[in-house]
């Protein structure tokens, strides 16, 4: 899997290395909005900002690295959409569903935001639930297995295989890009599938989800196509959980994986191009 990313500027200045807005966390799931926003600034964003329900919002408080926009209550709602879809100009990533959780009402402000939002899009967790493929474009889709299989049920696709779904949501995939986890991670676009094995057994503790989203959010925001940003940010989780491996045998987490993604860059295991 040949993977090329854009070179930064030696003289750029501050926000031009990519803007990300990280919208997620519930009460019950404070920490996924955390590793998905620090593994976007491993993967060189220079600037991440956190809306998420107040009390979660204010615990990032101890992360001076973060910007917040505290939204009411302990969910979040359609009532926070149309905040949540204006800020959103101001970015050039939105990363959307982190530690949401399935409310009713959560998955309602999933849809409008996904919907509303015209920036370059990323998909996770809880959000993937709530959508169809027909109504989002310019994203990059995080699912797992089970995940893809409700993404695709709600799209209208019962095929059974993978090969099967693979080729029916190709069809409707439009400008998106399915970044589906797993043993094996295919990268699916309308015209092109890639697949990535650089993961392992220990890859399965919770929160790996959260980091391989936000570093797709970073490389994005830095103005890498959508494809080129899901095959770097697949390549760089698994190759952080092989290191890791190496280390601690099954021992790591999802903290421990944010920590190794700036290294694997730094080696440039990962090819930078001034022409991408």
């Amino acid at each position: 899997m040949g993977i090329m990313l854009k070179e930064r500027k030696t003289r750029s200045h501050k926000g031009e290395n990519g803007r990300v807005l990280v919208v997620g966390g519930s009460i019950e799931y404070a920490g996924a909005v955390i590793l998905a926003g620090m593994a976007a600034f491993r993967s060189g964003a220079d600037i991440v900002v956190v809306a998420a329900p107040e009390k979660i919002a204010l615990a990032l408080n101890f992360w001076p690295d973060f910007i917040t926009l505290k939204l009411k209550g302990s969910h979040l709602g359609k009532t926070h959409s149309k905040r949540i879809i204006e800020a959103s100009k101001r970015f050039d990533a939105l990363l959307v569903g982190n530690g949401m959780g399935t409310r009713r009402e959560s998955m309602d402000f999933a849809v409008k935001v996904t919907r509303g939002s015209g920036c370059k899009k990323i998909i996770d967790a809880d959000a993937i639930r709530s959508i169809r493929l027909q109504d989002v474009n310019n994203s990059i889709i995080t699912p797992h297995m089970e995940e893809l299989e409700v993404l695709l049920r709600n799209s209208g696709v019962r095929k059974a295989g993978l090969q099967g779904k693979i080729s029916q949501a190709k069809r409707i995939l439009g400008d998106n890009v399915i970044l589906l986890k797993g043993k094996t991670d295919y990268i699916i676009s309308k015209n092109r599938t890639e697949t990535n094995n650089t993961g392992n057994a220990g890859m399965t503790v919770g929160g790996t989800g959260d980091v391989l989203a936000g570093v797709c959010a970073g490389l994005v925001a830095q103005g890498n196509s959508l494809f080129n940003s899901a095959c770097a940010a697949a390549y760089i989780n698994g190759y952080a959980g092989y290191l890791l491996y190496r280390k601690y045998g099954y021992g790591y987490t999802a903290t421990d994986l944010v920590d190794k993604i700036a290294e694997i860059l730094k080696k440039k295991r990962i090819k930078t191009s001034s022409n991408k």
